[in-house]
């Protein structure tokens, strides 16, 4: 099959909803002309969750991703029109409070908010009161209220879009079911329907709760559970009627008067509500979760057939509204005079994570995904994937959102349904940062586990790993510390005991389990060079050489940072941060090389503190000393009977080195470092005690401190570019950047307060109004402060800013880096 121009390429999008809509729309106007858009059932009204979406915009998100696809959805849909009724009714959003818990949450989404440029302001029980006036105000403590907040007219906005792409050649087609993905080499081909075959040199697949389907039909794996949810209607309320024009009426006409009071969440029932003129829509999450096989979800004619609306439209559930209705009523006196009128329960699409899943499939290149995407963030994912289409990037960090990210472990059916599942029943909790969701658990464990347990490990949970955070066998270190008492937040999910585990790392010596950190191996003739183009520091030394390195984008985004192992002439370890990352370097490989993950097949040891040699050194016969096994040098040796790839690295600011072996050698590397560290007072350490030790350093994290959103030199980790090196991918764009002064930076804090410990995405004050965001934050148990990274403007040091933790401004102060050891002479001795 022949191709088109680069500059003319043919685009079929699967799914003629809000994401299909809006994507055409973002494409033809970048452009991208050529694009037809395929729908199984009628336009304008498919029958897909658009179809029936209630249409709320909350901006607010913990993830900054989300809420910048929820602004810009609010931006354009404010600017489209249908026979001139708006696409977007900015009738503002409140959240109410009815316990005090949920009122310090909605404190702690205001500082969202603030981080991420949205308006809002946590309100009072009567001003609530006037924002609503059918709620009970002496039910209520508070609110969050945001203005720019309001419903998006999801079917005319899909509308509005589809004819602004058509004016610039889209096409969409109706009535045309999808029966089969063609494709040649490894490249997608054409689109076959019932209808005919259309080619394609880009296929996005926007279908929705249909993602699974459309996805098996190419050969990729979607993760998505569609559920279904309540939603249901009153019958017409006087208190409404008398106050809205044209109530009762349900015209197009009356669009713009179908609500005007803000959109309201009670999640402390699992609850929202919205006007429909002179009635209220009301939503419920507090039923059981209803997964729906997306297999057997009936197309379009044959639901209506079946006496269904509308595939995505399901029976209404009496038995599952009950409760819920008691708390609207309990809510809102004036419902008690009333009753449901119409509900349904309605089908949409949830992950694991609870995130999109956007990207360009690597196994089928052309075949794209923009699923899992609710009509809140329809807008933004659209204009994102555009620009990664078209651009080769999106403009907005997407790392949480790429089909990458998940492990092959979290992708079984089960696994997709259980925390699916979960997601819906979590969708209005109150979570913790660091809250890790119950089931299916354990899933991953590293071959120390057993003896983990037996020393009372506390276990969080990372890409399906168990992770340790602290010991219960080390309680007793705990005695005779000094440590401020911590707010009820702050001490979630964590224990006085990781302050022990941080100061017997700075004292005499620590076990910690690194095997969840992410293992390459890089092989081939052209290793070296393919390695040396792909990241940007300089990797053309002798074997035994482990350097700190960089992936960036071409746009000198950091993609990632790695550290990379020369163990051979022509072999390498890499140590990545996830699946992205595999993904990334295969799809640049020449054919020349091999790249395995090797994760699950070893494991790893971090040894670190200032006694780590006398433990190592008496286990080898091999050189452990300073001379002989030098900072950032890697040996392929044997401790007692365990073959290991040593490396010495810390991420704790002490001497050690990450041990290596294979998975079935794990159990006896640990007992054989345990035994031998008796004598030195050793302990198992877990990740709450890393974390702080890893700031006070200032060492980063990617995904969390720094992303493809930051270039390298206002990160701070400019050291690891070498611009005199051959070139690079992202080097082009850096040319300059090195000798200029950023105009941000990524800056460490110390809180004036030794009390106080922030978790991470607050606010950061200058001069009164809101300049940043904390990324990472931790106490610093050696400098007896929390420690806190915040993006925000270049700020001399010495400078006072403030962090603003539920509600209350913390003052903090701009330090230099790093805050502990400097000149490093605890690791490089």
């Amino acid at each position: 099959m022949s191709s088109t121009p680069a500059n003319h390429p043919r685009v079929v999008i699967i799914g003629a909803g809000i994401v299909g809509c809006s994507l055409a729309d973002e494409l033809t106007a970048r452009g991208w002309t050529d694009v037809t858009v395929l729908e199984q059932g009628p336009l304008p009204a498919p029958g897909g969750s658009t179809s029936h979406a209630p249409g709320l915009v909350f901006q607010t998100s913990p993830s900054k991703t989300l809420t910048a696809f929820a602004r810009y959805t609010v931006e354009k849909f404010n600017s489209l029109q249908v026979d001139g009724v708006s696409c977007f009714n900015p009738v503002g959003g409140l959240e109410l409070a009815t316990t005090p818990e949920r009122l310090a949450d909605l404190h702690r989404k205001a500082g969202y908010a603030a981080s991420w440029g949205v308006r809002g302001e946590i309100v009072s029980a009567a001003r609530c009161k006037e924002l609503w006036p059918l709620i009970d105000q002496s039910a209520v403590l508070g609110g969050f209220h945001t203005p720019d907040d309001g419903l998006a007219r999801a079917v005319l906005a899909a509308r509005a879009q589809m004819e602004r792409a058509t004016q610039m050649g889209a096409r969409f087609l109706d009535r045309h079911t999808v029966t089969g993905i063609e494709q040649e080499d490894g490249k997608v081909t054409a689109v076959v329907t019932d209808r005919g075959t259309f080619p394609a040199d880009h296929v996005v697949s926007a279908a929705g709760f249909w993602g699974p389907v459309i996805g098996r039909m190419a050969g990729v794996d979607v993760p998505l559970q569609p559920l279904a949810h309540q939603y249901a209607k009153t019958k017409q309320l006087p208190e409404l009627a008398e106050a809205t024009p044209g109530a009762g009426s349900g015209a197009t006409a009356h669009a713009s008067t179908d609500a005007s009071k803000p959109i309201l969440r009670f999640q402390d029932r699992d609850l929202y509500f919205r006007e429909h003129h002179d009635r209220i829509g009301i939503g419920s999450y507090a039923h059981k979760p209803l997964p729906v096989d997306p297999f057997g979800i009936l197309p379009y004619d044959e639901a209506r057939a079946n006496d269904m609306e509308m595939p995505s439209s399901y029976p209404f559930t009496e038995e599952d509204w009950a409760p819920s209705w008691d708390d609207c009523r309990w809510l809102m006196p004036a419902l008690r005079e009333t009753e449901i009128e119409e509900g349904f329960n309605g089908v949409f699409s949830f992950t694991p994570d609870g995130m999109p899943v956007l990207g360009e499939s690597r196994e089928l290149r052309g075949f794209w995904l923009a699923e899992a995407v609710w009509v809140t963030h329809s807008a933004g994912v659209a204009k994102a994937v555009a620009e990664w289409m078209v651009d080769g990037r999106a403009s907005i960090d997407l790392h949480e959102c790429d089909l990458t990210r998940f492990e092959d472990a979290q992708r079984s059916p089960s696994y997709v349904r259980e925390r699916g599942s979960r997601q819906f029943i979590e969708v209005y909790d109150v979570l913790h940062p660091l809250q890790p969701m119950d089931d299916p658990r354990p899933l991953r464990v590293s071959p120390f586990y057993a003896r983990q347990q037996e020393l009372g490990a506390y276990f969080l949970e990372g890409g399906g790993w168990e992770r340790p955070h602290w010991y219960e066998a080390n309680a007793p270190l705990v005695d005779g510390l000094r440590l401020p008492e911590r707010d009820a937040w702050s001490a979630r999910y964590w224990s006085p005991i990781a302050a022990a585990e941080a100061k017997a790392t700075r004292e005499k010596v620590a076990l910690y389990d690194m095997t969840p950190l992410r293992r390459l191996e890089v092989t081939g003739p052209g290793a070296l060079d393919f390695l040396q183009r792909m990241t940007t520091n300089n990797l053309r030394k002798k074997p035994g050489a482990v350097t700190y390195t960089l992936l960036l984008d071409e746009t000198g985004g950091v993609r990632s940072d790695l550290t990379v192992a020369r163990l051979a002439p022509d072999r390498f370890q890499v140590g990545a941060n996830s699946p992205t990352d595999l993904d990334w370097l295969i799809r640049h490989a020449p054919h020349d090389i091999q790249i395995r993950d090797i994760t699950s097949g070893t494991c790893c040891v971090g040894v670190w503190g200032p006694l780590a040699r006398e433990l190592v050194q008496p286990l080898t016969r091999d050189d452990f000393s300073h001379e002989g096994f030098g900072y950032f040098r890697a040996k392929e040796t044997h401790l007692g009977h365990v073959p290991v790839t040593a490396m010495r690295l810390s991420y704790v600011g002490e001497l050690g080195w990450e041990l290596y072996t294979s998975a079935d050698l794990g159990l006896r590397l640990w007992d054989t470092l345990w035994d031998a560290g008796q004598e030195h007072g050793v302990i198992a350490a877990g990740r709450s005690a890393f974390n702080s030790l890893r700031l006070e350093k200032g060492y980063r994290a990617w995904g969390v401190d720094m992303t493809d959103e930051h270039n390298p030199f206002e990160a701070g980790v400019g050291f690891a570019v070498r611009m005199d090196k051959d070139g690079f991918v992202g080097q082009e764009a850096l040319r300059g950047l090195a000798t200029e002064e950023p105009a941000r930076r990524l800056t460490p804090l110390l809180l004036d307060d030794p009390v106080t410990v922030v978790l991470g995405k607050e606010p950061v004050y200058v001069d009164g109004a809101p300049a940043g965001y904390v990324t990472s934050a931790s106490y610093g148990y050696t400098l007896g402060r929390c420690v806190a990274y915040a993006w925000l403007p270049a700020l001399p040091t010495g400078t006072g800013v403030h962090i603003e933790y539920f509600g209350e401004k913390v003052p903090a102060t701009v330090t230099e880096e790093p805050l502990f050891d400097p000149k490093m002479n605890r690791i490089r001795r």
